[in-house]
């Protein structure tokens, strides 16, 4: 039933849409389901993820942090992937993420993620793509940003 949920979670998240169905069971084996209480700190600005939670159901609260730090925004979205980079990239994470209500998460390794991309060259060229379109994306967000200060 667990890992059923898992496997349901995994099915819901976009990021995890590059996978096909035994590649989302593989992961939901290797995830663990976590619970959080509210204001229960998932992980802290600076802090190295693991990993990322697919949010399965509560509140998360993403608190951006350092210099030109925006404001903190809600994720209750179930399905959402929390620091979809960490599967990929070891690097500290520049939000604080903390459970507003009481959350239930599936942690995902970024161990197993990797260990499937280089099983799979074709999950490893469509995680390539993702991140280039996320990418893409947030550079495309700032533009706005960057034309104002270039006038400035």
């Amino acid at each position: 039933m667990i890992r059923d949920d898992a496997a349901e979670a995994l099915a819901q998240a976009e990021f995890f849409d590059i996978c096909d169905d035994e590649q989302r069971r593989m992961l939901a084996f290797a995830g663990d389901m976590h619970y959080f209480d509210p204001d229960a700190v998932l992980y802290k600005a600076g802090d190295m993820p693991q990993g990322a939670f697919v949010l399965i159901e509560g509140t998360l609260k993403a608190k951006p942090e350092g210099p030109g730090a925006g404001k903190p925004y809600a994720i209750s979205e179930p399905g959402s992937v929390v620091s979809a980079m960490a599967l990929i990239l070891a690097k500290p994470r520049p939000v604080t993420i903390t459970a507003v209500t009481d959350v239930r998460t599936l942690f995902v390794p970024r161990t197993a993620f990797l260990k499937l991309v280089q099983q799979s060259p074709d999950l490893a060229q469509r995680a390539v793509a993702r991140v280039e379109r996320d990418l893409g994306n947030y550079l495309d967000a700032l533009e706005p940003v960057r034309r104002k200060m270039k006038t400035e």
